[in-house]
């Protein structure tokens, strides 16, 4: 494996720049007892619990919306402390709650005790029932997928078997060609859909395969023609009838495929299943059924219904798409208001300028977590563009470095973070999660005050110190650990990270400034 380009930390001291003496470092640092720094988040935490505006009912249904146990110990919480262990919930749940845990999240984001109750009493049902709608529209999707297998092997005549029906978009299409039913127009059109795009297949099925079958039918009548007009034209109309009867999901008996073009129709509105009631199909064949010109019978019959049921597909897709759109808005939103997620930001910009896929693409859950990743980079004007990164040769201590998209891949992965809510529920904090080893973060503790990774032991101890809360530096941000009197900022001194006071004149100004910059491993 190839190693790392960055030396240890013993060799890196001798390079890089100090910006105080050992002496001043040891001063700033101070001599805090451990134990006394994490007292700070606790007497927080209490006097935020004091602060409830919800009522145990309200907490106990928000509880049941993310299946949260609604213990004593969780009806105590303070509002904010409530809808992280909602969030955390909800995170847990994937895209079940997307929409719920990006209300969390927005409502986290929120300093005012009326945004949490908001969210609590009623914001959390709200985004709920979006999660619930759109997982309807996804049910409805997969099963109309389903279904247009269904027509398209009927309309073909393949027998149906639930071994085909299984299948995969793409290996269906392939056994669909390979059928001895299918005729030369179904097999070509095909083996087109199969050189494109997933979309392209979806097509096929649903639209492709009947338009090619036609074809076919077309071609075989057409040298028929030649021969027995009349018998031409009859097989014409039993091929439109047998076709629309598919879009119904019906499979016609012989003396239904021979009834007046009315009565045929009637025999489709009567047979109809039950979800079709509602859709422009139906509504169409009644608008048919309803005109006393036997041209629009026949018109319904031969092209209305094709038309008509593609309106449907064309709906369905809409209705999907534009709740897919509306959950990547609040996503953008909430990332946009967080201040720390640049990179999740930009990708929704992108995905919502683009196709209908591409926001699904970038709804999906693995998306969503890689999106969340970035770079810490320095802005001390002696170390501008360095970033921070862990180091495994050095037990996971960490530093700043000069890592750039030219570095190899390991070095870039020590300097990117994964960007999450902090783990000890603070509001206006984050927690820096490593890429190059998922579920360590960025942590120090009282006793040392110097910066590394550790895993997660989910103690209340560790996600204490491993949180850490945006603030105004200068015209730059910068990062703080503990609360109150105890707060250190996050900044470096000899090329290594510490939890610093602001003690030292100037030197959080110099070394304390942060830029949350674009992730070195995207």
């Amino acid at each position: 494996m190839k190693k790392s380009s960055v030396p240890p930390a013993r060799v890196r001291r001798t390079v890089t720049r100090g910006i105080v003496i050992t002496t001043a470092l040891a001063a700033t640092l101070g001599a805090t007892a451990p134990g006394v720094l994490a007292a700070g988040p606790t007497a927080e935490a209490s006097t935020r619990a004091a602060g409830i505006g919800t009522t145990d009912t309200q907490r106990v249904n928000a509880a049941a919306v993310v299946r949260l146990d609604p213990t004593a110990d969780v009806l105590l919480l303070s509002d904010y402390d409530f809808i992280h262990a909602l969030w955390q919930k909800a995170r847990d749940a994937g895209e079940l709650l997307d929409s719920v845990r990006v209300a969390a999240e927005q409502a986290m984001f929120s300093s005012a005790p009326a945004d949490h109750v908001a969210f609590i009493v009623t914001g959390i049902h709200d985004a709920y029932r979006l999660d619930q709608q759109r997982e309807r529209d996804k049910a409805e999707a997969e099963r109309a997928a389903r279904l247009a297998k269904t027509q398209a092997l009927q309309v073909v005549g393949i027998p149906s078997t639930p071994e085909l029906l299984a299948l995969n978009d793409d290996n269906f299409i392939r056994a669909v060609i390979k059928h001895a039913a299918s005729g030369p127009e179904v097999r070509a059109a095909g083996i087109r859909a199969l050189a494109g795009e997933p979309a392209e297949w979806r097509e096929y099925i649903v639209n492709g395969v009947r338009e090619a079958h036609r074809t076919d039918v077309a071609n075989e009548l057409k040298e028929l023609e030649e021969r027995d007009r009349e018998e031409a034209e009859r097989q014409r109309e039993l091929a439109a009838r047998k076709t629309a009867a598919a879009l119904f999901r019906i499979t016609p008996t012989e003396g239904m495929l021979v009834l007046s073009s009315d009565n045929f129709i009637r025999e489709l509105l009567r047979l109809a299943p039950a979800d079709l009631h509602g859709s422009e199909l139906y509504a169409a064949a009644q608008r048919a059924v309803l005109n006393p010109s036997p041209d629009a019978w026949k018109a319904f019959i031969h092209t209305g219904a094709d038309a008509a049921y593609k309106l449907d597909d064309e709906n369905r897709r809409k209705k999907a798409a534009e709740a897919d759109r509306r959950l990547a808005l609040q996503i953008q939103a909430a990332a946009e208001n967080g201040g720390m997620h640049p990179n999740l930001v930009a990708a929704a910009k992108k995905a919502l300028a683009g196709t209908d896929a591409q926001v699904a693409a970038f709804l999906k859950e693995d998306t969503q977590y890689r999106l969340k990743r970035q770079s810490i980079q320095s802005l001390d004007v002696d170390a501008t563009g360095w970033n921070i990164r862990q180091s495994t040769a050095d037990k996971g201590a960490a530093f700043i470095t000069p890592v750039d998209s030219r570095s190899p891949l390991a070095d870039r992965e020590d300097a990117t973070w994964t960007v999450v809510p902090s783990l000890a529920g603070q509001p206006g904090c984050w927690s820096f999660e490593s890429v190059r080893k998922p579920g360590y973060y960025l942590m120090t503790t009282a006793s040392s005050l110097r910066l590394k990774i550790a895993a997660d032991d989910r103690t209340s101890a560790f996600r204490t110190g491993a949180t850490w809360c945006k603030r105004k530096n200068g015209s730059a941000i910068g990062f703080v650990w503990g609360v109150g009197p105890q707060e250190r900022w996050l900044a470096h001194n000899l090329g290594d990270m510490y939890a610093i006071t602001s003690s030292a004149s100037g030197w959080v100004e110099r070394s304390g400034v942060w830029k949350v910059a674009p992730p070195l491993a995207p």
